[in-house]
């Protein structure tokens, strides 16, 4: 099986601790990571620890079996055996003294099967998601206190490669190129396209956006971006990111759109999603491929069925041109026209202007989307988005994959 250099990985594992954590600025001495991996990306560990020892910081690891992506306990056996108490199993005290420990985390995925809970109960997997909704709670809770850090990134595996119809080696192209891990100086690349996505969010914010109408041969689609908005991106949560985004008023999406890439989630395959919006609610769905698996994320609970995120890439920042059959890697195609894509389920608290002001209770007065789900479905489609501004006047934002920004 085809494994980079120990260069590639070492810039690798600096991009993520000495960059990506802290929200560009990489983590201090001390602190302590949790590091979590399965087997498959073994030949991360040594290299993350490495960086962490060099930062001064000090890890925690979480190494899993190739089955689990993260630290759950969720195997197809759970879900065949697993009683009603042992589905609503959850062990708070534990979980909590982990997050007071620690200060960062590091999520290394990766993918051996697409297909592995294959006909399981999606009402199970329904469930354990809204128990672990507790868990991202007292996580969320210390990062919008400025307490803690994350990123997110994927190991390729020879299933993620064979499901994008490539050689693993051919798969990790695409990933040196858009993580820069070519270049000398991959940090320095990293800072480098962090400034220039700053001049593209200080332009849109600047714009006083009212609402966002999305147009396309597959799409028509209209947001409220709702009071107290910003876009925000380049934060280092997730490697590679090019994504700019938003988390609108979850009450305002009318119109319809359709997504011509693949969803991969919980080790499902679901394809040819379209999805109807009335209200900012999900009022139809369809797929032409796995409508189970879309029904049972659809119906997780109230906040499944409303827009948490909206998000624009433009292809001039990302080296990705090749659909990776991954979500992460998707979710920052450049290629022909960039990408859309939307999350249904929870909202994020960083696209609310000085979120640390308002109680949760405000926040859902403001249209604020809550939910044990956040699940990003792309498109690579040509998208036009005009945006209507305070003011009244409209102007086109994005178009043929790329901002338009002067």
């Amino acid at each position: 099986m085809y494994t980079p250099n120990e260069k590639i990985l070492k810039k690798f594992s600096d991009v993520l601790i000495k960059f990506a954590l802290n929200s560009g600025k990489g983590i201090s001495p001390n602190e302590i990571v949790y590091v979590i991996m399965n087997e498959t990306a073994k030949p991360m560990l040594l290299p993350i620890q490495k960086s962490i020892l060099e930062s001064g910081g000090h890890m925690l690891l979480c190494y899993l079996p190739a089955e689990l992506e993260r630290d759950r306990d969720e195997t197809r056996q759970f879900y065949e055996i697993a009683n009603e108490d042992q589905l609503k199993f959850f062990p708070e005290r534990y979980l909590q003294s982990r997050i007071d420990t620690i200060d960062h985390v590091v999520l290394i995925l990766t993918t051996n099967d697409h297909n592995y809970y294959s006909g399981i109960d999606q009402n199970k997997i329904t469930e354990r998601n809204r128990i672990w909704k507790r868990y991202m709670e007292m996580r969320n809770k210390k990062e919008y206190e400025g307490k803690l850090t994350w990123v997110l990134t994927d190991y390729p595996s020879e299933a993620m490669a064979k499901a994008a119809n490539m050689s693993l080696e051919e798969y990790w192209e695409q990933i040196i190129k858009a993580c820069y891990l070519d270049e000398e100086d991959p940090i320095a690349k990293q800072k480098a396209t962090m400034n220039k996505t700053n001049e593209i969010l200080n332009w849109i914010n600047n714009l006083n956006i009212k609402s966002l109408h999305i147009t396309g041969e597959d799409v028509d689609l209209h947001i409220e971006m709702g009071q107290h908005r910003q876009f925000v991106g380049g934060t280092g949560r997730n490697i590679p990111s090019f994504e700019i985004f938003t988390s609108p008023d979850a009450r305002g999406t009318e119109g319809w759109i359709y997504f011509n890439q693949p969803l991969y989630r919980n080790g499902q395959i679901i394809k040819g999603i379209k999805l109807t919006f009335k209200n900012g609610n999900v009022v139809d769905y369809s797929a032409k491929e796995n409508q189970e698996a879309l029904k049972a994320m659809i119906e997780t609970d109230e906040g499944s069925r409303r827009v948490g995120e909206f998000s624009l890439t433009d292809k001039r920042f990302s080296k990705i041109d090749k659909i990776m059959a991954n979500t992460l890697f998707d979710e920052n195609f450049g290629g022909q026209f960039g990408n859309t894509h939307i999350a249904l389920g929870q909202s994020y608290r960083d696209a609310i202007v000085n979120q640390e002001k308002f109680s949760n209770e405000e926040l859902a007065e403001i249209g604020f989307n809550d939910s044990a789900i956040h699940t990003d479905i792309i498109s690579t489609s040509n998208r036009k988005v005009e945006a209507t501004l305070e003011n009244g006047d409209k102007t086109v934002i994005y178009a043929d994959g790329e901002f338009k920004f002067d």
